[in-house]
Parts: C-alpha cells; structure tokens; sequence
C-alpha cells in the first residue's frame, strides 16, 4: 500500500475551509451535476436524469417516484461524501475531487426538488422573459449611441 506523503495529506484549516464551503450559500454556483456517480453498487448518469425530466411538460407519477428515490440515495451519497472529507486522509487532490462531487450531488438535489416541486419551469419562464426584456433594452441602448454618434439617422 502506498503511503501518503504528510505534506501532500490536507491540513484541518484546508479540511474546515472545505466543509464550510459546502453549507455556505450559493455553494452549487459552477458545479455541474455529475455525469457518472456510483451510487448503492450502480454508475448512474445523474445530468441525464435531471435532464430527461427537465424536458417533461408534465410529471406523472413514475417520474415523482423516481425523483424522490434519486433524492433519497443521492443525499445518502453526498452524506457519505461530506464524512469522508471530514474525517479520511485525503491529499488535495483527492479532497478537491471528493468537494466536487458532494457539491454536484447536493446542487442535483436542489434540481431535482425543484423540479419536482414544479419551480424549474417557472424560474426558466423568468429567465427567458428576462432575457428577452435585456436583449431589447441593448439594442435601444445601442441605436440610442448610434444615433448621437451620427452613425444612424
């Protein structure tokens, strides 16, 4: 077996920093939900779960039970996860890897809750309204400068 090098193992302030990180809020801003994690024995391609019933225009049943057994095992595994890097002899590397993974496990729960909520659809019926209001915002704002520049009359 091979020995860790003391100074390559994470130090507690780095092990506290980690863990803090994760309760934090907004913690799940840039991680993506993972492609591939084994979760009870099983490699399951969780961004193509949340994907095929983010595409659904209705839930039905099967989809909810689905949905609330992925959050069940998925927050089994991110628990895991978080006790592992609380307490396992981890260098950096590993410790950066295993965040990583428990910060997309915990951001697909919160996706899945809120799709099965119904909240997704609405917060993506914003986001188009809102962007659709900005795009036409900036195209006024660049005729309005055109305009005073004499490019436009």
């Amino acid at each position: 077996m091979d020995e860790t090098p003391e100074d390559e193992l994470i130090t507690e302030t780095e092990r506290k920093q980690l863990l803090a990180a994760l309760h934090a809020r907004l913690f799940w801003v840039g991680k993506e939900i993972p492609y591939n994690c084994d979760i009870k024995g099983k490699m399951c391609n969780l961004h193509s779960i949340v994907w095929e019933l983010l595409k659904k225009e209705e839930l039905d049943e099967q989809d909810r039970s689905l949905i609330n057994k992925c959050i069940l095992y998925i927050t089994e595994k991110a628990k895991e996860d978080e006790l592992e890097l609380a307490t396992g002899q981890l260098t950096r590397e590993e410790a950066d890897k295993l965040f990583d993974e428990t910060a997309g496990l915990m951001r697909t729960v919160m996706d899945l809750r809120e799709i099965k909520e119904g909240t997704s659809k609405e917060k993506e019926k914003q986001f188009h309204e809102t962007f659709s209001r900005e795009r036409v915002a900036e195209a006024r704002r660049w005729l309005r400068f055109l305009k005073e520049t004499g490019e436009v009359k």
